[in-house]
């Protein structure tokens, strides 16, 4: 890996430190405006002393380090500023200087604080809203009268670089999405563990290079581009972004601890796996998310119905939500926060059901190939129909390489979690293949699952069934030959690890021998055509087969 050489004169004085500090990081045009700077313009308003002072005391930070250029210094310098001073006496002044005396301190009383004031370029306040960035990215909406429910005592004093407008108090800082769940204590446990996803890359191409030493870049202005990777990854939201109008919804301390507790059941990974701990800590923290966030962009009748960013129209039935504000529904009785890119909705419970977000029934459709790990005595093709009852209107089409051969095909799972389901080979009538069909026979094949065991050493489960004299079968041969039947070959099996990481792997999955002896040939068929198989959670199962 590259070294990346970062030099800043420290010879330089604070006022060239200013200008280098910030003019190499922010481009923007010059103002037109009166004789005196923006700081000129304040230091000459007794009502502004205060503000004034915390700017004195306030350094820039570029790359996380403290520079020695102060925001006094700053607006004094020839690029153009928009500024919402509040008058004196309505923030706690010594404070706030007291923070700037630690880096860290001083890193919150800049972001919060002295960049939630200040807007890059000159910006008038007209009679139309305008909404603007600041230089922490929140929005703010400049209007004659108040900004952002601020009053204006005096607007658009132009400056040499750029406009003062003079506030009745600080204006209120309105965290997003992300700094709710990072920095409010009572979402610590979620919020420690988002945080922790935080990174920095480095943007080369918008870096400013000064040469090389040894064939080295070196960077006078680098740019660094912060990310997180569980909610772009993972999670495919953007809650760190101003520009973004989200909905979230997580439940109090106590609710997210015992949701928690149900879901990381489904997650455990063999004792040998050596990310067990992060990979089950991971895939729990996404599961409770699986529904939670709404894109505002694509909602735009919220009070009839949400869906979540974890739609697709392929499963329609999932991840939508009907009168989410009525008696009943999603967000009824929630506790709304306004974010500034969106709704924070705070429930007690973790209102969402395990069987229609982290526990969904699996379905592996067969004409997709790339489910088959290893066939024998066989050969197989992919076939479509559109028939109402061929899912995805395809199908596998298994044929014996002989008349008295029994083929195998084995089928690979993932996804899996370690929880309950109930597994089901859904198989179609010979009359899909050939309309004009006759004696329709039954298949008969027996079935076995591969999995790992809790030490991760691969094992076998042998299925079966019990017959109406109580007695065990491990063949399976009681599908209706005469219309779409789904064969149940366990019922309530509990694998004890899941294999939501490694997905590509062999170890989970079903073999399907057929079995029959030459006789058989008269009561039974050896061709199969396989439409797909399930997994569903057993509780689902038993419920539809009760209906």
């Amino acid at each position: 890996m590259k070294a990346l050489h970062y030099i800043l004169s420290a010879t330089i004085a604070c006022s060239l430190v200013a200008c280098s500090d910030w003019d190499d990081h922010y481009e923007g045009s010059v103002a037109e405006g009166g004789d005196l700077t923006l700081w000129q313009q304040m230091k000459s308003k007794k009502e502004l002393s205060d503000f004034c002072e915390v700017l004195e005391h306030t350094k820039l930070f570029r790359m996380h380090k403290k520079t020695k250029a102060s925001y006094a210094e700053i607006l004094n310098s020839g690029q153009s500023f928009t500024v919402m001073a509040p008058v004196n006496g309505t923030f706690n002044k010594d404070e706030l200087i007291k923070l700037t005396e630690t880096n860290q301190g001083d890193s919150i009383v800049e972001k919060f604080f002295v960049k939630n004031h200040i807007a890059r370029s000159a910006y008038s306040i007209t009679g139309e809203p305008k909404t603007i960035h600041m230089l922490n990215d929140k929005r703010i909406v400049l209007n004659p009268e108040e900004i952002n429910e601020v009053k204006v005592l005096e607007m658009n004093g132009h400056a040499k670089n750029g406009v003062l407008n003079v506030v009745e108090k600080q204006l209120p800082y309105y965290y997003n999405l992300y700094e709710q769940m990072t920095d409010r204590e009572e979402f610590k446990a979620v919020g420690d563990f988002i945080r922790s996803y935080d990174r920095e890359e480095f943007d080369e191409g918008n870096s400013v290079q000064n040469g090389t030493i040894d064939g080295v870049p070196v960077y006078i202005d680098s740019v660094v581009i912060e990310r997180n990777d569980f909610l772009t990854r993972y999670l495919g939201a953007k809650l760190t972004s101003e520009d973004s109008t989200y909905w979230m919804v997580v439940p109090t301390a106590a609710g997210w601890e015992k949701a928690y507790a149900e879901a990381e059941k489904c997650f455990v990974y063999p004792t040998n796996e050596e990310k067990r701990d992060s990979l089950q800590k991971l895939y729990t923290h996404s599961a409770l998310f699986t529904d939670a966030i709404f894109t505002m962009t694509t909602n735009k009748h919220p009070e009839d119905s949400i869906r979540s960013l974890y739609w697709y129209a392929s499963e329609p039935e999932y991840s939508v939500y009907k009168k989410p504000f009525a008696q009943g529904g999603l967000l009824f009785g929630a506790k709304a926060t306004t974010s500034s890119n969106g709704m924070l909705y705070e429930t007690e419970e973790w209102p969402f059901d395990p069987d229609m977000t982290y526990k969904r029934r699996l379905e592996y459709e067969c004409e997709s190939t790339s489910h088959i790990i290893s066939s024998d005595k066989c050969s197989y093709q992919t076939r479509w129909s559109s028939g109402d009852s061929i899912s995805n209107e395809g199908y596998l089409e298994i044929n014996p390489s002989s008349n008295t051969a029994n083929w195998m095909v084995k089928l690979r799972f993932y996804g899996v979690r370690s929880t309950k389901y109930d597994i089901g080979v859904i198989v179609l009538p010979q009359t899909v293949l050939n309309p004009n069909a006759e004696e329709l026979k039954p298949y008969q094949f027996k079935a076995d699952l591969g999995y790992l065991d809790e030490n991760g050493i691969k094992k076998t489960y042998s299925c079966s069934w019990t017959d109406e004299k109580g007695k065990k079968q491990t063949k399976f041969n009681t599908n209706d030959p005469a219309r779409v039947d789904t064969i149940w070959v366990a019922k309530g099996y509990e694998y004890p690890t899941c294999n939501v990481y490694d997905q590509q792997n062999d170890n989970f999955y079903l073999t399907l021998t057929c079995s029959m002896s030459a006789a058989e040939n008269k009561k039974f068929t050896r061709p199969i055509l396989i439409d797909c198989i399930l997994l569903k959670p057993s509780k689902e199962a038993e419920e539809e087969n009760e209906e």
